[in-house]
């Protein structure tokens, strides 16, 4: 494998960026966060990136530490890529992105993909509290561990549990939210993302 290219600067910015500055790296630390991932899994939820860039950039990540690979037991028997500590370590920097880049979103434009599950880290930005949180949109659904120190951020689809709470809303709210246009807390009160669950944490989000 060919050396990491460096800015040859002696400053942690600079060398955060000879580590995650490459195209695509922090993306596929963004669907990462969802725990092991296949490589076509990957692929399939990172339109636009070539096989030849994804492989390089996986191999890039295993040697720099942000990720590993393992082989599933039958009957999977497939080999799937998951974050280290120290790529978990990424999701606040993502957060701060994902907060500065609100302002960039506008309108969403015909060539521009869409996942139900890229509205999982927006929403966890506006989650207050602890548990599992199952998202209802028109695009599919997700869910979210709000408060989560260690395994999946989200994954998609249905919760893999009885949820703490449901949000139910469409997705125009949604991107809204997003887009930092619309505070969950005047979403859930204005009607507009219905909240259901007796939990705790449900509560605090109806009367928020």
């Amino acid at each position: 494998m060919p050396p990491r290219r460096s800015y040859d600067q002696y400053c942690s910015a600079a060398r955060a960026l000879d580590v995650v500055g490459d195209r695509w790296t922090l993306l596929i630390v963004r669907e990462l966060l969802a725990g092991p991932r296949r490589y076509t899994d990957l692929h399939a939820d990172l339109p636009g990136v070539s096989t030849d860039v994804l492989a390089s950039r996986l191999k890039d990540m295993e040697r720099d530490g942000l990720t590993t690979r393992r082989r599933l037991p039958p009957p999977g028997a497939a080999y799937v890529y998951e974050l280290t500590a120290r790529g978990r370590e990424l999701l606040p920097v993502l957060q701060a992105l994902g907060t500065w880049g609100q302002a960039e979103l506008g309108e969403r434009r015909p060539t521009d993909a869409v996942r139900a599950h890229w509205f999982a880290l927006p929403l966890l930005r506006a989650l207050e509290g602890d548990g599992l949180v199952e998202v209802r949109l028109d695009e599919g659904r997700f869910h979210v561990h709000a408060g989560a120190t260690e395994g999946p951020v989200y994954g998609d689809g249905p919760a893999p549990a009885d949820p703490d709470a449901v949000l139910t809303l469409d997705t125009p709210t949604c991107i809204a939210i997003s887009r930092g246009d619309l505070p969950l807390a005047e979403a859930v009160h204005n009607g507009h993302v219905e909240v259901t669950g007796d939990s705790p944490l449900a509560k605090q989000l109806r009367e928020a």
